[in-house]
Formats: structure tokens, C-alpha cells, sequence
């Protein structure tokens, strides 16, 4: 679905957001019958409160939209959103109250607020529609809406019909939307094409693996981005408990993150040769699936000791990475819901991402801040190499003993980039409760982040 503001028109109410400390400063300019009907109504600015105020006629003339207190808002995000969801249908422009500095964040979590997912069930639509404020980009704002959007929807369909064909759909869809150029290996052509690990991964599935492989724009600095796409994640033969296995749909959450920070990218023009790597499989069980203890070779010549066939992305996406890396771009992002390890340390809320680069964390920091869209650096910690080296092959795709499992996925995926610059994202890709513009289900997380930064990351 697309993300779009009402169109502006003398007829859109007049919405004041008003903090719990302006409102009285606010009634006090008011006309006698707007402050009694205020008091009367109970309003008092707490966040997601709203008031329709009446005029002479009984009509609606003007609306009241809580913003709580600075304490209150530093707990959550989008806060005008939980206003949204309540105003009765009608378009509304903004007339005062608002934070400059909010502005942009708070109209692209309205517009994410109207965001339903319905292909299989009939969903409400979001009554009350936002007149662009001034002063924001409005259409660089429904553009990241819109690639948020996309994320959600590819996360939130089940693997019955989000298969690697599926995606790959999704794919090209985007691909000739934006008039990028895309080809996709598929089955025994990983083979022949030197993506083994792949292969090895999605054998065993009735849908074929395949590396899709998006490129776009032809100036401007080299950027890939790197998604895991494993369409759904049974464990392999070390198959997870049922209820691990629940929510194994959004184990392609980090493809289905790069293909909504692409729509970013190319809905907007950026000034980036863009290249877009998904490695697309399901991890199934069958009798050509892949074992504990076999060795898989990988594209760049490193062996691999399979030590947990559930621990698939780390391979698919080595491949990847390696194929990413021979073409030295400038900058090589990687995005996948890969370990439960990074829930642990941080939460869903939080997209914990590995660099060792300065210039990228300073970025990205800034950038995550002004996009309500929080991240968390964690380290590629060197002196943890020798737990990812099992003796027998170069590389151990499940180091015993549980610990700094995040941290030793990053590492494995580290020794796959050699020539280029290179940031790993270990999302969670889901929202576990109703929040304001985000409901539960599929979630993007970090692209915002990635978006606002790139222009500093990737200086000619």
C-alpha cells in the first residue's frame, strides 16, 4: 500500500496539539464558549486525547490533539499518531502546538498510522487524514512511509504465499516500479554460479533457493545492501520447538527491510549506485536437507563446520556478502533477523547494528535520533574470533556454550567482507503489541536511520 497526505483545502479542521504545560496558557486566548466547552469535555492535553470543538452552528471549527509531558514522550514515539487513531473522519491541518523539530516524525507517523494490513481480512481504514505541515519534505515523507509500508506488508504474509518465488515477485515488482535492472539465479544455477551455500541451505525445499540480485542508478557512490531472505525457518533437521517456529515467517524480515529502505532510495532520487543482494530459501526438512557436522565450502573458499542446521542465515547470506564484496562498493549493509541473542540483549524495540567505522557510527547515531528510529552499536569484538574457529573447518556456523551469540554471528558474517566497507543490522523485524503507527505484526527497523545517513556516509 502507498502512504499519502490529504490535499491542502480552506475545509481541512484547524488541529491544535497542545502539551499538558500549553494548555492553559492556550485556553487563556481562547473565546468564553471554547474554554467552558474544554473544561467541561475533560481535556487535559494527555497524549492521544482529543477534542472536536464546536462552533456557533454546532458544527466542528477547530480540534484539540494531547501531547502529554516531555517525561511521557520520551517513553514512546509517533505520539501525534495515538491522536489520529482516535479523531473522527475528516482532514485536519495542523494550526499550532507543534514542534518544529517534530514536525516531519509526527506527519510520517500519521501516515503510518493509516497503514492496514488486508489482504486477507477487510480492515477499517484510518478516518481522519493529515494536510501536510509546512515545512517538511512531504514527499520524501510518504516515500519512507511508503518503503515502511512494503516491509510491513512482505513480513506480515505467511511463507504459504510468501515463498522464494513470492519474494522474488515482490522483487521485480519493485525493480519496474523504479526502473532498475534485476536477475535472479535459481536452483542448481547457484551451482554453477558459485553461491553453494545457498544451494545448500534450500535444497531441501519444494520451492527453489535463489540469489536475486537488484541494481539501480548509474552515478554517485556504490552502495549494496545485503538481506537475509529466508522465506521461513523450520530449524532444519535441528528443528525448533512449535513454538519457535510460530513466528518463523519474518525470518526474511532483513530482505524484506532492504527492499523497503530501496523504495527510500529510489522513490527519492538519491544521488547512490544501488545494489540490492537477497539470498531467497526456506530451511526445510527433508532427505536431501543439509546436516550437523557436514562442511560446506562456501564462495570464497572458507569452509564451514555445520554445528546447528538452525543457524541457515549466516550461510546464505556468507555467499552473498562475498558476491557483494567482489564488486568493492563503497559501503556494504547487511540486514537480517538472525539471532534471538540481539532479543535478548536489547529487546524488539532496538536494531542493534556491528561497524567499526567512526564516520559510520556518528552518522547513523545522528541520524537515528532525529528518525524516530532507535539502534543500538554493539562490538565486533576481535578477541571473540577464536570461538567461530572450530579446527576442523575455517569457520563453526553454531559456537557452543551460548554466549555473545550476536556478536559471533556478526564476526562469521565479517570474514565474508574483505574489500569494502561493511555494517551489520541484527533486527527483530516485528512489533509484539499495538503502538502508535505501529501495529502489531511486521516491523521495519534502522532503515529511517540508514536513509537520513547515507547522504553523510556516502560523500563523493
Amino acid at each position: 500500500m502507498s502512504a499519502e497526505f490529504a490535499a491542502p483545502s480552506a475545509a481541512a479542521l484547524p488541529l491544535h496539539v497542545l502539551s499538558e504545560a500549553a494548555l492553559e496558557g492556550w485556553l487563556a486566548d481562547q473565546p468564553g464558549p471554547v474554554q467552558a466547552w474544554v473544561k467541561a469535555s475533560g481535556f487535559a492535553g494527555a497524549l492521544g486525547q482529543t477534542l472536536v470543538v464546536p462552533g456557533e452552528e454546532g458544527t466542528p471549527a477547530l480540534a484539540l490533539a494531547g501531547y502529554g509531558t516531555e517525561a511521557a514522550r520520551r517513553r514512546g514515539r509517533f505520539h501525534l499518531a495515538a491522536a489520529a487513531a482516535r479523531l473522527p473522519a475528516g482532514d485536519y491541518r495542523i494550526e499550532s502546538g507543534l514542534p518544529e523539530d517534530q514536525a516531519a516524525n509526527e506527519a510520517l507517523g500519521w501516515l503510518l498510522a493509516g497503514y492496514r494490513f488486508d489482504r486477507y481480512r477487510d480492515q477499517t481504514a484510518l478516518a481522519a487524514r493529515l494536510v501536510a505541515p509546512e515545512g517538511i519534505d512531504a514527499d520524501q515523507i510518504a516515500a519512507l512511509a511508503t518503503g515502511e509500508m512494503l516491509t510491513r506488508d512482505l513480513i506480515n504474509t505467511p511463507a504459504s504465499d510468501m515463498g522464494p518465488p513470492d519474494l522474488e515477485a515482490a522483487a521485480r515488482k519493485l525493480a519496474e516500479q523504479h526502473g532498475a535492472k534485476i536477475d535472479v539465479t535459481t536452483g542448481d544455477a547457484l551451482l554453477e554460479n558459485n553461491l553453494p551455500m545457498i544451494h545448500t541451505v534450500g535444497r531441501a525445499a519444494d520451492r527453489a533457493p535463489r540469489l536475486i540480485d537488484m541494481a539501480w542508478g548509474d552515478t554517485g557512490p556504490k552502495l549494496t545492501l545485503v538481506g537475509k531472505g529466508v522465506c521461513f525457518d523450520t530449524g532444519g533437521l535441528n528443528l525448533k520447538p512449535g513454538a519457535s517456529m510460530a513466528l518463523m515467517k519474518k525470518d526474511m524480515g532483513g530482505a524484506a527491510a532492504v527492499l523497503g529502505l530501496a523504495h527510500m532510495i529510489m522513490a527519492t532520487g538519491m544521488a547512490v549506485q544501488l545494489r540490492v543482494l537477497i539470498p531467497a530459501v526456506e530451511n526445510s526438512v527433508s532427505g536431501n536437507a543439509f546436516r550437523p557436522g557436514d562442511i560446506l565450502t562456501s564462495r570464497k573458499g572458507l569452509t564451514v563446520e555445520i554445528n546447528n542446521t538452525d543457524a541457515e542465515g549466516r550461510l546464505v547470506l556468507a555467499d552473498a556478502l562475498a558476491l557483494a564484496d567482489e564488486g568493492k562498493p563503497d559501503q556494504i549493509i547487511s540486514m537480517a533477523t538472525l539471532t534471538g541473542a540481539a532479543r535478548v540483549a536489547v529487546g524488539p524495540d532496538l536494531a542493534p547494528y556491528y561497524s567499526d567505522d567512526a564516520a559510520f557510527v556518528s552518522a547513523l547515531e545522528s541520524a537515528a535520533a532525529g528518525s524516530a528510529d532507535p539502534v543500538w552499536r554493539m562490538p565486533f569484538h576481535d578477541a571473540y574470533e577464536a570461538l567461530i574457529e572450530p579446527g576442523i573447518a575455517d569457520l563453526d556456523n553454531a559456537p557452543k556454550g551460548g554466549f555473545a551469540g550476536s556478536i559471533t554471528a556478526a564476526l562469521f558474517l565479517r570474514r565474508f567482507v574483505t574489500e569494502s566497507k561493511y555494517a551489520h543490522f541484527d533486527i527483530y523485524g516485528w512489533q509484539p503489541a499495538d503502538a502508535p503507527a505501529r501495529p502489531k505484526g511486521g516491523a521495519g527497523q534502522g532503515t529511517r536511520a540508514l536513509y537520513a545517513a547515507l547522504p553523510a556516509l556516502l560523500k563523493p
